[in-house]
């Protein structure tokens, strides 16, 4: 087995991905991008040097192409694969009624099963790589507290948590170790998408209109680093992920009073 260690990056195309490959990179890890963007994980393959990347196109749904992907990584990397990062999500907002069943439909298989089905296939890589190989789920500020106008997205968010939290205690025994990454808005490209397909304002706006920070992505990738070397279970980014965290721990009615009287339904 190659002594070089390696990480696997879902949604690795840009966002997010593309910051955690760099500082990975960076630090003389070989890196694997998984994506369904082709040029996306061209532009961060360029970011790494020659000979340290490993791009792979492929659906986070489909369990199959799963296999074939870390197959493929296993071969390049000298069969290793020290971390697994469950990366790639979608973003979904709006109330609840305003959500097609399309949009639910899409956003609970990427962020939820995507997650199960790279945790499944990834399994017997990191067993081997064992002791201190580990599993990096990326969950959200949403997922430490019900986000009102993002219940679908709240709800996968909340299960990547309780996969992290199952998967600690079930691999425990195997030497694999599991963290989730808790990010609240964070600098990237989703940003830019609307919540839904009803509404013409993109998200970042909405967070600006609120008075809620956006987070450097740089930040993330840094947590991701100590978070595959600590020993903390979930780790929140950023000021409002640990604004969050704090409130829903000490003052849980302050912050259900808030999250009542904050929803802004489209068009307002």
């Amino acid at each position: 087995m190659s002594a070089t260690k390696a990480i696997f990056i879902t949604g690795g195309g840009s966002g997010i991905g593309r910051a955690i490959a760099q500082y990975f990179g960076e630090r003389g890890w070989f890196v694997g991008i998984g994506d369904i963007d082709t040029e996306g994980m061209r532009g961060t393959a360029a970011l790494l040097a020659d000979g340290q990347s490993f791009t792979h196109k492929f659906d986070v749904r489909d369990r199959a192409a799963w296999d074939t992907a870390l197959e493929g990584f296993a071969a390049v990397s000298g069969g290793r694969l020290d971390v697994m990062a469950n990366n790639a999500g979608i973003p979904i907002g709006g109330a609840l009624e305003e959500n097609s069943v399309d949009e639910i439909t899409r956003c609970l298989d990427i962020n939820l099963k995507g997650v199960l089905f790279g945790a499944q296939a990834a399994y017997p890589y990191l067993k081997r790589s064992a002791p201190g190989s580990c599993l990096l789920n990326t969950a959200s500020a949403a997922g430490v507290y019900g986000t009102p106008g993002a219940s679908v997205y709240s709800a996968t968010k909340f299960g990547v948590r309780g996969i992290t939290e199952s998967l600690d205690g079930e691999w425990a025994e195997d030497g694999i170790n599991v963290r989730s990454l808790c990010p609240s808005f964070i600098d990237t490209p989703l940003l830019e998408h609307a919540p839904n397909a009803k509404s013409n304002e993109g998200i970042r706006q909405r967070v600006i209109d609120a008075g809620m920070e956006i987070t450097p992505v740089e930040e993330v990738a840094q947590a991701a680093w100590n978070a595959v070397h600590g020993d903390r279970l979930h780790t929140l980014v950023g000021k409002t992920a640990k604004k969050i965290g704090f409130a829903s721990r000490w003052m849980p009615g302050r912050v259900r009073k808030q999250t009542r009287t904050s929803f802004r339904p489209l068009g307002q």
